[in-house]
């Protein structure tokens, strides 16, 4: 995949098969350290720990409609081919977390992408589904919580076009905050 923020929408797309209803998405820039770190956590059933570490394997899957799964293993070898690597913690019934981390200047490193792009999309294709984002730039971060605008929104559906508008907007100021004004 070609932007970082793609891996990060089929993670979250594996936590909704996995019946989860609450996905935490949280990305840090250490630029003191060259370290770029991404954890997608969800409270879906969870995995058994076999099948974590043979999860990296593209032939591996939970799927029954197909016998490949190449999600993971693309996103593993991203890591491993810019610096880092890719563990996955999960339990059953209590659900699952990918946490991978790359050399942030690494050559290779594809760039993040879109994540405002990514979070109303998965905002405007999961309604039921609460997401929390969180980002943080050395000392800079940015938050964001569809529980929070769910209680400001009461009856309004969250996926309203004049409400996705109002969290774009919100997300493209925080971003401008955390990348010190410049235009994303």
């Amino acid at each position: 995949m070609k932007e970082l923020s793609l891996h990060i929408l089929d993670i979250v797309q594996n936590s909704i098969a996995a019946d989860a209803n609450l996905i935490d998405i949280k990305i840090v820039e250490n630029l003191a350290i060259d370290k770029l770190i991404i954890e997608v956590a969800d409270n879906g059933r969870g995995m058994e720990e076999e099948m974590t570490e043979r999860v990296k394997d593209p032939f591996v899957t939970g799927r029954k409609t197909r016998k490949v799964g190449l999600g993971i293993p693309l996103l593993y070898e991203a890591c491993t081919r810019c610096g880092g690597d890719l563990r996955i913690e999960s339990e059953i019934g209590k659900g699952t977390k990918v946490i991978c981390w790359f050399k942030h200047s690494h050559i290779d490193r594809a760039p993040l992408g879109n994540m405002i792009d990514t979070i109303l999309t998965l905002i405007m294709g999961n309604p039921h589904i609460d997401i929390t984002y969180l980002h943080i730039i050395d000392e800079r971060e940015m938050r964001f919580d569809t529980r929070e605008v769910r209680k400001v929104l009461g009856e309004v559906p969250i996926n309203e076009p004049q409400v996705l508008s109002w969290i774009r907007d919100y997300l493209k100021e925080g971003f401008n905050s955390i990348y010190g004004g410049a235009n994303i």
